[in-house]
């Protein structure tokens, strides 16, 4: 008996009496015999099956094995379920997801879901949970059996889904009273993005997001179209992996962990890129609530807390919506629960109060079964036609995306949940909810977005900034579009983009890669002339001048390149981080981006005063300001915890490129982790590929570290040189290029 038949036996005989338990593994067994699991010599699995459940079944099996910690934890989070695995302090965060994942209502959704993708759903909690009978040594912090209904709380693939932009601290305040009355306290000095500031908070985060770019047939050496896949995520976020079914699905690339569809990837046809966007899919109403109160009828005192009677809309009062939700917590004697009364209206649910005391109500998409079938569906379309098509459902809310096909052409696509509003209120702040006209009117049709479909230039991209540089002098116009399709600026990697893109017409698969890590540093080009001014203008006799001189020298010649070798790109670095958080701090800024004012605005002083800053700090860390780059800036993977630990004593990789905010194209969020004083990298460039659609499929592609979450597996660690220099390796895409590159080919549960 071969190694199939018997596990299949092992199989069909370990049934239990209960039919839903025989059910169950029946099911196991007949996707078990259909599932072939090809992994190549990165590690990277090629799953093949009879049908797309079947597939589906096998690449979540597969995302198991690699790290089944991650697939859960992403449900844990999605779920709201973290304080059962962490305990109280992710009470908040729990919380928040209930507010809007509510199990018995996906329950629902799941029953009015279409057949396909009821099956699908079956399959994906089959492939789990069959992984975890074969797998006895993993124990679930959380989830010990997966239901089909939970793959609906996770739809997106976005890493920070609209949810994670309700502040914490603000929703505590409101919730924060035994979980039975609204908070009466105020609330939390915040700063413009409504993140929550405190004394250690760093004003530089890195940004969050991706670049995607689409280059036209027109523009390469070969007449196909190519395409970048490069998201800007933590890493180890998703999983590489193809999706292959005699259903017609081919589709390879970054599926988020737990997730079973490709999220950016491409298949026989065309590609898919998404990129964060600014689009305002997100809106705040200030609700006028109507309070009861309760008085003591023989002295008419007014006693006890006020009850919500109702809001205001407009000459009506409606009622307050409410429900229970509960939270459990684990504790050190075990489990317990807090339980909250959450307050709605017609627009949401009540999130915070504002600096008045007004309860505040956030609107935002919530369409599970129609993000799911678009995230799935679009993997299996064949043309712009069928991809557009998947858009009309209108439930990508977060992203926008870059598209391009065998057919020459290429897209960019707006995000496509964009409510339509009154342009005469401003929708970036709370509106009076009490006003009927802020109420939504339907959804902004896909035609009717700024989506730029082959332009004329023969490129777009994105780097999560505006729209109206997407496609360079074809681009649409900001003023032919209200307000609230987007609210993005123009950045420094966005302009870095546009730079390399326009007016070149000989691209290649290779070249594009290249493109994408072009070293220019393009935030430079403002602030720092204005710090060369800021020197030449002091007198020879200040102490600032004579202590700067050799470090303005290096600045002047330097060329705004990044590189593993350079002493300016330190310089620089350190020098525009210290001097960006006096710029954010500075009274005079009102209205300018920090890139401007220390351009233009920003006294000698402040940036003289930076560079000194910058200088001490160098040689303090390091010994010398002197010190190149790649010294400094370093990549570590040293287990495979979900927060990383880092350490000077242990074996690193120099990373040339850096933060984005830079405007480096290619991103490497890193800073000094506990104890180090080497920086380390924990997000930025993580899955990234190009593409070419010709005749054939070409592709080449890395990932940061390797497939695996395991220590001691080969592919933990095996792709780090190769990301940290650019070094792409050739994608199977075909099963004729797995011939020599097959490291173990089996079916799950073997």
């Amino acid at each position: 008996m071969n190694a199939s038949a018997a596990i299949l036996t092992v199989i069909v005989c370990s049934a239990s009496a209960s039919p839903a338990q025989g059910n169950e593994q029946q099911r196991w067994a007949d996707h078990v015999k259909n599932i072939t699991i090809t992994r190549d010599d990165w590690g990277v699995a090629h799953v093949h099956g009879k049908t797309d459940a079947d597939a589906v079944f096998g690449a979540i099996y597969a995302q198991a094995e690699d790290d089944f910690n991650r697939v859960e934890t992403n449900y844990i989070n999605a779920m709201g379920r973290l304080a059962e695995a962490e305990g109280e302090k992710a009470i908040w965060q729990d919380l928040r997801m209930k507010i809007f994942i509510d199990p018995e209502d996906l329950k629902k959704d799941f029953g009015k879901s279409p057949a396909a993708m009821q099956k699908l759903m079956v399959a994906w909690a089959d492939g789990l949970n069959f992984y975890l009978s074969k797998h006895a040594n993993v124990h679930p912090r959380v989830i010990t059996h997966f239901e089909p209904w939970m793959a609906l709380s996770f739809t997106e693939g976005s890493i920070g889904g609209d949810i994670e932009t309700i502040n914490l601290e603000r929703l505590r305040q409101f919730y924060d009273n035994q979980g039975s009355r609204p908070y009466k306290g105020g609330v939390a000095a915040a700063s413009a993005d409504g993140v929550v500031l405190s004394p250690n908070d760093d004003v530089l985060k890195e940004p969050s997001g991706s670049n995607g770019i689409a280059i036209a047939p027109k523009n390469t050496k070969d007449g196909h179209a190519l395409l970048l896949i490069n998201p800007h995520t933590s890493f180890f976020f998703r999983s590489e992996l193809q999706m292959t079914s005699d259903e017609g699905l081919n589709a390879y690339g970054a599926s988020t962990w737990g997730q079973f569809f490709i999220y950016q990837g491409w298949n026989d046809n065309c590609g898919w890129m998404h990129t964060s966007s600014a689009a305002d899919a997100i809106d705040e109403f200030r609700e006028k609530v109507v309070f009861k109160r309760l008085m003591n009828v023989k002295t008419h005192e007014v006693v006890g807390d006020p009850e919500v009677g109702g809001y205001q809309y407009g000459n009506e009062i409606r009622t307050m919506l409410t429900s229970k939700i509960t939270v459990p917590y684990k504790t050190a004697n075990g489990m317990a629960e807090r339980t909250f009364t959450v307050y709605r209206t017609h627009h949401g649910p009540v999130v915070r109060k504002d600096e008045n005391g007004n309860w505040i109500t956030v609107a935002l998409m919530n369409k599970p079964v129609e993000a799911l079938q678009q995230s799935y569906g679009r993997t299996k379309a064949k043309n712009l036609a069928e991809f557009k098509s998947f858009m009309e459902l209108h439930a990508n809310s977060s992203n926008n995306t870059i598209y391009a096909d065998r057919g020459g052409n290429i897209a960019y696509f707006e995000a496509n949940y964009l409510p339509i509003r009154d342009t005469k209120f401003d929708w970036t702040k709370p509106v009076d909810g009490s006003d009927p006209a802020t109420d939504y009117k339907g959804l902004l049709p896909v035609d009717k977005s700024p989506n730029m479909i082959d332009p004329a230039s023969g490129w777009v991209y994105n780097s999560n900034d505006w729209p109206w540089a997407a496609a360079g002098p074809s681009s649409v116009k900001r003023s032919d579009y209200p307000r609230w399709v987007d609210n993005g600026v123009e950045s420094a990697r966005g302009r870095h983009a546009v730079l390399v893109l326009t007016d070149r017409h000989d691209f290649t698969l290779d070249g594009l890669r290249q493109t994408d890590f072009d070293p220019r540093l393009t935030w430079f080009d403002k602030p720092l002339p204005a710090l060369i001014r800021a020197w030449d203008s002091l007198a020879a006799s200040d102490p600032l001048k004579t202590k700067t001189a050799d470090q303005v020298a290096v600045l002047k010649a330097w060329d705004h390149k990044w590189g593993a070798d350079s002493i300016p790109t330190s310089l620089a670095v350190f020098w525009a981080e210290d001097v960006s958080r006096a710029a954010v701090r500075a009274p005079d800024r009102t209205g300018m981006g920090v890139e401007d004012y220390l351009g233009s605005k920003a006294s000698a002083q402040m940036l003289l005063n930076s560079l000194s800053a910058a200088t001490d700090r160098l040689t303090r860390d390091f010994g010398t300001w002197k010190t190149p780059w790649g010294e400094i800036n370093r990549f570590q993977r040293l287990t495979g915890d979900l927060v990383q630990p880092f350490d000077d004593s242990n074996p690193s990789i120099p990373v040339p490129f850096t933060s984005g905010n830079w405007g480096s194209l290619a991103s490497f969020g890193a800073g000094p982790k506990p104890g180090t004083k080497k920086w380390y990298g924990t997000s930025g460039n993580s899955f990234v590929a190009v593409v070419e659609f010709g005749p054939k499929i070409r592709a080449q592609d890395v990932t940061a570290g390797g497939e695996s979450g395991h220590p001691d597996s080969r592919h933990f660690n095996d792709q780090a040189v190769r990301y940290a220099t650019g070094d792409f390796r050739t994608v199977y895409f075909y099963p004729e290029q797995l011939k020599g590159h097959t490291e173990r080919r089996y079916r799950p549960g073997e």
